[in-house]
């Protein structure tokens, strides 16, 4: 009886304190939003858009303005409610407000456990709250402006469950343009079924530095494959209405000796480079995409910040670029205009920087009061024009209404939320990415897959039971998954696997150890013994070893790309015990492996391969799926050749005439192989720059060997004479291609005019008259046919 009393008295209190319901508001076809009975031209769905955003601009004060020029932090961050209270009524954005971040995705903070309530967990709860968060702002304000519901998603939309991918950088490491036009259906999809409208992806950084902690993020090095993924994802996810966000503009992963934290600022690098490398993937993404997001970085380039840069945020992104959308700050980019660049002397000074010179949104982990009060007074004092605010307040209005969100501002049917977030149909999408995202290094002898007279097998390794990278930030957080030792038991049977930790991922002195190494203590060295004697008993060890959260993410660049802890150690001793040895490595970040490399016969790389990572990766060692990923970074034999990466310029990464260092790579940039063989014949190429702006390139890949296998076939160009030094080697085309053993395919490539460009000595961007290389290849060394042809 006292269980049924209380129950009643949280219901009625419940009903008391929720906001009264403006049913009426709601007609046949639109929403009364401002609730002055008739239809206005911005609630009329029949009306242009331009009419329908100048109609409400004109009927907006200055406090509904601003409020639509900041992010409210979500449950848990800055919100201190999970859903509406009357209170709210007396808060900033009883005005409105642009967007809201991270609402009730199961988030709180690094390092802390995910908030497990049931509006988070339970998906049909989840999709009420969100509504009854819309609700508020539609019913509960004076012109009903629509909320946009930002969330992170580069593996899968963050929440609690949700479809989880690999990393962007595994998606990359596929290099299958349909398969990650198809993870980012699903992301869309899931994250609107889930009551989320603006999902922070892709990222669009293009990696630099091999220590950088971020590399997880990114799909690669190159910026073609960059820009072509990026693209891909971007058409996904708004598909689904769903806006994409890319991050981070600009100039964002050339940080100054891979340095996290603080210090990413400074980046060095040439102009031409920027726009080569750094520039290129935004510029084609909003070239081939409708994109309405772009994520401002909180980095300077050349002492000027770019979050208080009208050349970046205006001439170059919006002018140039010809960005539509709307541009949100990156946490404290507005703020370290003062705090951090100096260009500022306090937050008003940074509020009237940044918005003068582009940004829309200012998003960070404070409430948005800090920066709306300023605007305001920014305004009263003649500071900012309103013109300049209507401008940056119709971008934000325009993408709320492009996402239909004045018309359908609610989830109608958490039953099929429920039915479609992270369903069988989308978790054998994941699988399928994890399996082609892993890479073959390393196949001496055909030590892969494991010979059918391995009875028994070991399994060693720190990472064999440690799937942190699969419910980490920026994608779901709690969705099963399987890790190696998990995926291992299953395809061979759990009393055919023994399993030995064997080291730990880092040592207790970790990270000073990766200047000041120290010998394993009697426990460490207990554990190396155990592997040891689960090696002798088995008739091959499966090392897995590598990086992962501890050692690799947000703020954790490296100083070091040796193993950490004792992994080499407890490689070496295993070795020892005269049994087969293959090594599976997990991590986004390059590995110095070198004495792996040169004493161990079967190497997979499988980078953060997703929830379904363990199954993927015991397919791949079984021989039920060949491998046919490739790298998007290179692996360099050790962190003293840095900077190495590709695209390079000639002769720029040379070793010759070099004789007091070590020379070569591990692994170049599109390096991976396969159990079968492939063979690439009959080159042709046609040169249609002058009448269609483009150059046909085919050639046909056969498969001569005995198992069924996809082969990435890579196209790249040289300027063979040029104005100005170009680099080596520019990817311009790829292509996954399936082959059955003996059948052959002929791949098209139609690579565009823009790709042949350059920048003269007057900063043009111009293609040059000359001799232009044709290259296709396995990888960006392995080239198995070339040609050229002559541009006038």
């Amino acid at each position: 009886m006292m269980t049924i009393r209380v129950t009643l008295v949280v219901l009625a209190i419940l009903a008391a304190t929720a906001p009264q319901a403006q049913t009426s508001i709601y007609k046949n076809g639109w929403i009364d939003l401002n609730k002055n009975g008739k239809k206005d031209i911005y609630e009329d769905p029949a009306q242009p858009l331009e009419k329908r955003i100048d109609d409400l601009i004109a009927q907006m004060n200055l406090n509904e303005k601003t409020a639509q020029m900041a992010t409210l932090y979500g449950y848990g961050r800055v919100l201190k409610d999970s859903l509406p209270v009357p209170g709210w009524k007396n808060e900033i954005w009883k005005d409105g407000i642009a967007n809201i971040d991270e609402h009730l995705n199961g988030f709180v903070q690094w390092e802390k456990p995910t908030l497990k309530i049931d509006i988070v967990k339970d998906i049909p709860k989840h999709v009420w709250a969100m509504n009854e968060v819309q609700r508020f702002f539609i019913e509960q304000t004076r012109l009903g402006i629509p909320v946009d519901f930002t969330n992170e998603g580069i593996r899968g939309v963050e929440a609690y469950e949700a479809t989880g991918f690999p990393t962007q950088l595994n998606m990359g490491m596929t290099w299958n343009k349909a398969l990650v036009r198809k993870m980012g259906e699903i992301t869309g999809k899931e994250a609107r079924a889930l009551g989320y409208t603006n999902v922070y992806a892709p990222i669009l950084d293009v990696a630099r530095d091999q220590r950088w902690g971020r590399l997880e993020e990114v799909y690669g090095e190159d910026p073609y494959l960059v820009a072509q993924l990026g693209i891909q994802m971007t058409k996904g996810m708004q598909e689904n209405k769903v806006a994409s966000t890319a991050k981070h503009f600009a100039v964002y992963s050339a940080n100054k000796g891979a340095r996290e934290g603080q210090a990413r600022t400074d980046p060095q690098v040439s102009p031409r480079e920027v726009h080569d490398i750094l520039l290129y993937p935004f510029q084609q993404v909003m070239r081939h995409t409708d994109i309405m997001g772009v994520m401002s970085s909180y980095n300077d380039y050349d002492g000027v910040p770019v979050s208080g840069s009208s050349y970046w945020l205006i001439d170059m992104l919006r002018k140039k670029f010809g960005f539509k959308g709307y541009v949100v700050s990156d946490s404290e980019a507005l703020e370290y205009l003062y705090t951090k660049h100096k260009t500022a002397a306090g937050l008003k000074e940074a509020v009237y920087q940044a918005f003068m010179a582009g940004m829309n949104v200012r998003t960070t982990f404070r409430p948005p009061d800090s920066i709306i009060i300023y605007l305001r007074e920014l305004v009263q004092e003649n500071l900012i024009p309103m013109d300049t605010i209507d401008s940056r307040v119709r971008d934000v209005l325009s993408v709320k209404f492009r996402l239909g969100l004045f018309d359908e501002p609610y989830v109608k049917d958490p039953a099929h939320s429920k039915a479609i977030v992270n369903s069988l149909a989308h978790q054998q999408v994941a699988l399928q990415a994890s399996r082609e995202s892993i890479v073959l290094l390393k196949n001496k002898n055909n030590s892969l897959p494991l010979s059918k007279s391995y009875k028994k097998i070991a399994v060693i390794g720190p990472n064999a039971t440690d799937a942190g990278y699969a419910h980490a930030h920026y994608g779901p957080l709690e969705s099963a998954s399987v890790n190696v030792l998990q995926g291992m038991q299953r395809r061979f049977g759990a009393a055919n696997v023994l399993y030995a930790q064997g080291a730990a991922l880092v040592d207790k002195s970790w990270p000073e150890s990766e200047i000041l190494p120290v010998e394993p203590d009697v426990a460490e060295q207990a554990l190396i013994r155990k592997a040891v004697e689960a090696a002798r008993q088995a008739d091959v060890a499966v090392l897995v070893l590598g990086g992962n959260t501890k050692t690799a993410g947000e703020n954790k660049s490296r100083t070091s790309l040796d193993l950490t802890g004792h992994q080499l150690l407890l490689a070496k001793e295993v070795k020892k015990t005269g049994k087969p040895v293959v090594v599976v490595f997990i991590g986004a970040q390059p590995i110095t492996f070198n004495w792996i490399d040169k004493n161990i016969d079967g190497i997979i790389y499988a980078g953060y391969p997703g929830v379904k990572g363990g199954i993927a990766i015991a397919d791949v060692l079984a021989g039920d799926y060949n491998p046919g990923g490739k790298l998007t970074l290179t692996f360099p034999r050790s962190v003293g050749q840095i900077p190495l990466n590709f695209p390079s310029k000639p002769n720029a990464q040379s070793d010759d005439g070099e004789s007091a260092k070590i020379k070569g790579l591990l692994y170049p940039f599109g390096h991976g192989l396969s159990y079968t063989t492939f063979q690439y014949s009959g080159l042709t190429i046609q040169n249609h720059l002058k009448d269609q702006d483009k150059v046909v390139v085919t050639a046909k890949i056969s498969n001569t060997g005995k198992y069924p296998g996809d082969e990435v076939v890579q196209l790249y160009t040289r300027d063979v004479i040029s104005s100005v030094t170009t680099y080596e080697k520019n990817l311009r085309g790829f292509e996954r291609v399936a082959l059955k053993p003996g059948e052959t395919k002929t791949v098209a490539f139609e690579v565009e005019g823009d790709d042949f460009k350059l920048w003269n000595r007057q900063m043009q961007h111009v293609i040059e008259p000359g001799e232009f290389k044709i290259m296709l290849g396995s990888s960006s060394e392995d080239i198995r046919l070339s040609g050229s042809f002559f541009y006038e």
